[in-house]
């Protein structure tokens, strides 16, 4: 059996067929629309560049609605299998609370109260049922105040509905609110300082299958084991990823080391050379001599 190649070791192909970039979703087209674009380009330049390597598949890291912008983490080929990693960490948001009035002198102290697990229902467009369902939000500073305007920064659980956040705090702040304009500036483990355009990802592209220059595709496209950084670490050795390409799970036997995590936790196994090989949940002792360390959610390889 072959095994992925280290990161640092892929071919642009490669990187390519397992890879994620994070990508600047601009205003106007959806979510899936914006990723099903970049699909196409990578996609093309592969057939371009008479590549035997195919990319079907994209997917991202959270909807975001057609007049929201900013980070959309998006995976493609057979990286599309980590998708659920993005409903482990938090997200964040600067968003423009339009108020129904004078904004009061409080507005700070109120937000300051919804930092806290707040009740939400999701809204009726909303492509989940609408249950009332529990979602945390960490921090909501307010950046900026002006007479019927504030810049607010949010970070939260993910699945977090930002515009019913907005209208509950203009209720709270008693003038009434919604949301203006929106923008995601982080989603874990990436944010805004390494946004990629779409041009950005074309022009990249268009280097690599026209002039041979990879380093631009490099630049933009990461190995997907970057959307795992923010997970627990599971190291096991080859042997032990062999039998989890079969579906066995992680044994004792095959753990070289554990940085972080706890029972019960979702992990990310690797091989020496960082390649990823599955996720699962850490369910054993690591260091006990026999018995399951970690039971598989998604093989990688």
């Amino acid at each position: 059996m072959c095994l992925r190649a280290p990161p640092d070791e892929r071919s642009p192909a490669e990187l390519l067929a397992f890879g994620v970039v994070n990508l600047d979703k601009p205003a106007g087209p959806s979510a899936h629309q914006f990723t099903g674009w970049c699909r196409d380009a990578v996609a093309d330049a592969l057939d371009r560049a008479g590549s035997d390597v195919t990319v079907e598949e994209a997917a991202h890291s959270g909807t975001l609605d057609p007049k929201v912008t900013g980070c959309l983490p998006t995976l493609f080929g057979d990286a599309t299998r980590l998708a659920q990693v993005f409903l482990e960490g938090t997200k964040e948001y600067v968003a423009v609370l339009e108020l129904h009035g004078r904004a009061p002198g409080d507005v700070a102290a109120v937000a300051n109260e919804f930092e806290a697990p707040l009740y939400q229902k999701p809204p009726r467009k909303s492509a989940v049922t609408r249950r009332l369902r529990v979602r945390e939000v960490h921090d909501l500073d307010v950046l900026e105040v002006e007479e019927r305007r504030a810049l607010v920064r949010i970070r939260c659980e993910s699945g977090t509905y930002i515009r019913k956040l907005c209208h509950d705090l203009g209720l709270a702040l008693g003038t009434g609110a919604h949301m203006g304009h929106l923008r995601r500036t982080a989603t874990d483990p990436f944010d805004d300082a390494t946004l990629v355009s779409y041009h950005d990802l074309v022009d990249a592209l268009a280097f690599w299958v026209e002039d041979g220059d990879e380093e631009p595709l490099r630049d933009v496209v990461q190995p997907a084991e970057r959307a795992l950084t923010h997970l627990p670490r599971v190291e096991i050795a080859p042997s032990a990823a062999e039998q989890v390409a079969n579906g066995a799970p992680v044994y004792a036997p095959g753990v070289i080391s554990v940085a972080g995590g706890e029972q019960g936790d979702l992990v990310a196994c690797y091989l020496p050379g960082g390649t990823a090989v599955c996720l699962g949940t850490l369910v054993g002792d690591p260091d006990a001599e026999s018995g399951t360390v970690v039971e598989l959610e998604r093989v990688l390889v």
